[in-house]
């Protein structure tokens, strides 16, 4: 299992632009096939960070998950409002894989 997150930087006065673009991605990323963790807005210290992470088996699921994302009409859609509205200053992808499980106890 992989885990992406995307580290975006967004423009400080655009916030309602972006919660309304993680909210677009809150009910299309899941139905393309990826597991949605969550998209996270500023609140307190910086101001133009924000956050979209999700689970996804493979970089071959991946590859087929972004073709089903840009196809989906919600998709599309949350495409064109991010290039309309501008908010998104950069944007960056990082793949992880978990390094601390199993967690809890150690026997």
């Amino acid at each position: 299992m992989l885990t992406c997150i995307i580290r975006y930087q967004i423009d400080p006065t655009k916030k309602a632009q972006f919660q309304h673009y993680a909210r677009n991605w809150g009910q299309a990323i899941p139905r393309c096939g990826a597991d949605l963790v969550g998209y996270y807005a500023p609140h307190e210290g910086s101001s133009t960070l924000a956050y979209g992470i999700y689970n996804i088996p493979s970089l071959a699921e991946y590859e087929a998950y972004r073709t089903r994302l840009a196809a989906d009409p919600l998709g599309r859609e949350n495409y064109e409002f991010a290039q309309a509205e501008k908010f998104l200053l950069r944007e960056d992808r990082t793949f992880l894989t978990l390094a601390s499980a199993p967690h809890g106890e150690h026997q």
